[in-house]
């Protein structure tokens, strides 16, 4: 075995303790990789490959210059790898021997800390999950390594999914034993097996204990046995950050219990669909509701505001508590205006932090926490005196912290380096001792430029040079022309091509002086630095508390400028399951459509409560005007009308104002009044899921099964053309019995649009549904589309129409129209389809049928025997798992008789 070098056993050693990570392998100024990784890195950052020891066993090599490592990392973690970064952890003038190295840190995408890799208006989570052990009950843990926020909840399975697509993990960490597959979390997820051993329960309570300096996790509000998988989860978080941070994690300082029936419950499906963070066209921010709703001017807010979104309130009292606020700043805009002008001059304290306590922290960063301090004061004394409660809360959670502002400010200078090494960010007159190294530093550059101007004039020489290198100091420059001028103490140290250097016994004693009093001022410096990132750490919990009531007073004050701006309402919240809002609008197309454009339209809609319905939610304060015998309003809104007219603008602007309402946030509407939803559920469009196997119509059932499974009378949902991925019996067939049962077994508020005209009939047989149309003008042979929502059914559905809009050949519109009208005249008079294709394929219009005449129904005129079992089946006893076998048994008999088709 060929005999390894000390640097490079060195590297092995560290290679080792950084596991499947790519090691950045400090040398010098730059990072380098070896072997596998180096092959990887030159693919992944497209920089060169080359080799080490050329020979018989060259070893591959790539690498970057130390100042280029943030670029780099993100590159890395963007290419789904970890790094491992592997710092000198002594300096190399006072290393004996070979640099000590060690592996400072372990870069994966759940634990960034640094400003480059970061989104600054996203939280970067990091979550765990601890599998049931035979129980329902599972364990979700998840932080922000970049903030500190650290949370855990004891979830339902089922629930899993929804918190997971609420918080957005970077990273996910399951056991090795088990996976997350089991629990279908998995997609779009990186995913970090763990021992098993690290989700342990015991060991999870001692590390948490130990983290936050407590005996016990009673004062966070855990029970050690029911919570045990949340504690699991967290443990396991800690024990992941233990092994990758390698560093003090002291602004992470309480682990907060999240409960999820404190939120409104809304799963990915309808994250998705109502785009509350992202567009489904391109994943873009922009065009989302957040993207709109965003007006706050620091990052730590916008975070928030994001947090708000995803988990809406459900009580009452607290939703009225943002909505006061809110209230409150619109009605003062010179109150708003300046808490907005000063909120901008605020830095992310809550990353800044951070990367105090585990010690990464540059002068720059610490002139940034004391700059945000000094703003502290004009924010306090315009929240002093406020009506609002949680205004005048606010303005009490402000710590002003003068204790670490005084020192700050007194020390920094106001435009701080990146690198403490580099020293210059003290300032003068802050320490006498470095200010004496300092003036001893300037004294002795001064020093040198007069001794060469007295070596000139002494020997004559007119073009002495005074030079520095790193290899034997300062010199004399003397060219080749004045050799023979040369005194005798100079003494020569080299020959270059025009000139030669020497050094004198005097310009080495000073040279001394200089560069020992210039080292000694920066290893100064750096100690100064150290006891003030210590001053910042040992104020972390009080910083941290006044960085999130600054997040959250930013989050108040944007949506007060958003109300102010967009002429928003603020909404009546109720308990009761009620929707009525007039002239309600989209609040995204409110925005992106040119201005005046957009028309808006109201919603009364009311969910039915029984009397112990009421009283599990409300307790024994029963409003008989809102329970089950009392309904004045439907529950259930069945919206036809043609495409491209606004139906799924509609539903979808329903739920996204029941959502903001519930956040805190004022509404674009004349006049809301808005009951509190426990869930939202939106089914308005699937993709194919091919790689799960999954096609779109399983996928719409899927979701349909989870909201007709889940959903409440408190719930809100919105349907949109439910059953259009199969047949039009099947698809006819399940939408009746949806609409059913939710009339009859949930009685919720529920938005459904549909094409299946045939549907509105419900609207004479159940006593909660009402016909709802959008609005068309028919002029000169033209449609025009009102986006206007009329009661009533639609009797069209104008598809050649749009077609024609959409920018179809005028030839396939010609031809559609004689098959309309041939369509409609067989559904009229049985002629024999023969017809069809008549001579030269051409079709005349009937002569008989009037212009105006009624587009054919979806049911053919011809009966067949699944027909009359459909007719006799008695949807209102069956469930929809039986629904469902029965319309696979019903398509595969007419798939068989090849009568399939044959309506059509």
């Amino acid at each position: 075995m060929a005999q390894v070098s000390p640097m490079m056993q060195q590297y092995h050693d560290a290679k080792a303790a950084a596991g499947d990570a790519l090691l950045l392998f400090r040398m010098g100024d730059f990072y380098e990789l070896f072997f596998d990784d180096a092959k990887i890195a030159a693919r992944v950052l497209g920089i060169a490959l080359t080799s080490r020891d050329k020979g018989e066993n060259p070893v591959p090599m790539a690498g970057f210059p130390y100042h280029q490592l943030d670029a780099y990392l993100a590159k890395i973690i963007a290419a789904g790898h970890r790094a491992a970064i592997c710092e000198q952890v002594e300096d190399p003038k006072k290393a004996k021997g070979l640099v000590k190295r060690e592996v400072t840190r372990i870069v994966t995408p759940g634990t960034l800390t640094d400003d480059a890799l970061l989104e600054p208006s996203a939280s970067n989570f990091l979550a765990a999950i601890a599998q049931p052990t035979g129980d329902t009950a599972a364990g979700l843990a998840w932080i922000d390594v970049s903030t500190g926020r650290f949370f855990a909840a004891t979830l339902a399975v089922g629930e899993i999914a929804d918190q997971l697509a609420r918080i957005e993990p970077a990273e996910l960490l399951v056991s090795d034993e088990v996976g997350a597959p089991s629990l279908g979390v998995t997609q779009g997820v990186p995913v970090t097996k763990r021992p098993a051993w690290t989700f342990a329960h015991r060991a999870a309570v001692e590390s948490l204990a130990r983290q936050f300096g407590t005996r016990s996790l009673d004062g966070f509000g855990f029970d050690l046995d029911a919570d045990a998988p949340a504690l699991r989860a967290a443990g396991a978080v800690l024990d992941y950050l233990g092994e990758t941070q390698k560093a003090s994690l002291t602004h992470v300082d309480a682990l907060l219990p999240y409960a999820s029936n404190d939120r409104l419950s809304i799963d990915p499906a309808t994250r998705r669909s109502l785009e509350l963070t992202a567009t489904i066209r391109n994943g873009s921010r922009e065009g989302s509701l957040l993207g709109v709703m965003d007006r706050t001017v620091t990052s730590l807010g916008a975070r928030l505001l994001a947090d708000w979104l995803a988990a809406p309130l459900v009580d009452v009292a607290a939703i009225d508590a943002r909505l006061d606020a809110v209230a409150e700043l619109v009605a003062d805009p010179p109150l708003s205006s300046n808490l907005r002008e000063s909120l901008a001059d605020i830095y992310d304290v809550q990353r800044l932090l951070a990367r105090v306590t585990t010690g990464r922290a540059s002068p720059r960063d610490l002139s940034f926490v004391g700059r945000t301090l000094s703003v502290l004061p004009k924010v306090k004394a315009r929240l002093a005196a406020r009506t609002s409660a949680l205004l005048e809360q606010l303005e009490q959670r402000l710590d002003l912290c003068a204790d670490v502002r005084g020192p700050l400010e007194q020390a920094l200078v106001d435009e701080c380096p990146l690198v403490a090494r580099d020293g210059g960010f003290i300032r003068s007159g802050y320490h006498r001792d470095l200010d004496e190294f300092r003036d001893l530093t300037a004294g002795g550059k001064q020093w040198i430029a007069e001794y060469q101007a007295e070596q000139c004039e002494r020997t004559g020489i007119p073009n002495i040079k005074v030079g520095f290198n790193s290899v034997f100091g300062y010199y004399l420059e003397v060219t080749h022309a004045h050799r023979d001028k040369i005194p005798a103490e100079f003494i020569r140290k080299q020959t270059i091509k025009h000139a030669e250097r020497y050094i004198t016994p005097e310009l080495k004693e000073y040279e001394e002086k200089v560069l020992a009093a210039e080292e000694r001022g920066k290893e100064l410096e750096l100690e100064i630095f150290g006891q003030l990132r210590e001053l910042v750490a040992a104020a972390a919990a009080r910083l941290q508390a006044t960085a999130a009531a600054l997040a959250e007073i930013d989050v108040l004050a944007s949506l007060a400028e958003l109300a102010r701006s967009r002429g928003y309402v603020r909404p009546a919240v109720v308990a009761e399951p009620l929707l009525d809002v007039e002239a309600g609008r989209h609040p995204v197309l409110d925005v992106t459509e040119p201005e005046g454009t957009f028309v808006p339209n109201g919603v009364v809609c009311q969910g039915k409560m029984t009397n112990d319905e009421w009283r599990m939610t409300n307790g024994e304060n029963i409003d008989s005007s809102f329970v089950n015998s009392n309904t004045s309003f439907p529950s259930i809104l069945l919206i036809t009308g043609p495409n491209m007219a606004g139906k799924s603008t509609y539903i979808r602007q329903t739920a996204l104002l029941t959502l903001m309402a519930q956040m805190g946030s004022f509404v674009p509407a004349q006049r809301a009044t808005i009951g509190v939803a426990d869930r939202i559920f939106a089914r308005v469009g699937a993709s194919d899921e091919l790689s799960r196997g999954q096609s779109t119509f399983m996928v719409e059932m899927t979701e349909t099964a989870r909201i007709l499974n889940t959903a409440t009378a408190r719930s809100v949902v919105i349907l949109d053309e439910i059953g259009r991925g199969t047949s039009t019996y099947d698809g006819l067939s399940l939408a009746w019995s949806i609409v059913e049962h939710i009339h009859e077994r949930i009685g919720c508020r529920t938005l459904f649009a549909t094409h299946y005209h045939e549907l509105t009939d419900l609207e004479e047989q159940l006593a909660g549904v009402a016909n709802y149309n959008v609005a068309v003008k028919e002029w000169q042979d033209e449609v025009v589309f009102l986006h206007q929502i009329v009661p009533g059914a639609a009797d069209k559905s104008y598809g050649i129409h749009v077609a024609q809009l959409a920018g179809v050949p005028r030839s396939v519109n010609d031809r559609a129209r004689e098959v309309l009208a041939w369509l409609e005249a067989q559904h009229e008079t049985n002629v024999d389809a023969a017809e069809l294709t008549a001579t030269n394929g051409r079709l005349g219009r009937p002569a008989n049928l009037p212009s105006n005449h009624w587009q054919m129904t979806l049911f053919g005129s011809d009966d067949h025997p699944v027909l009359e079992e459909i007719r006799a089946a008695k949807l209102d006893e069956i469930t929809p798992l039986e629904a469902l076998r029965r319309l696979s048994a019903w398509q595969e008999r007419l798939v068989e008789d090849g009568a399939g088709t044959k309506a059509l």
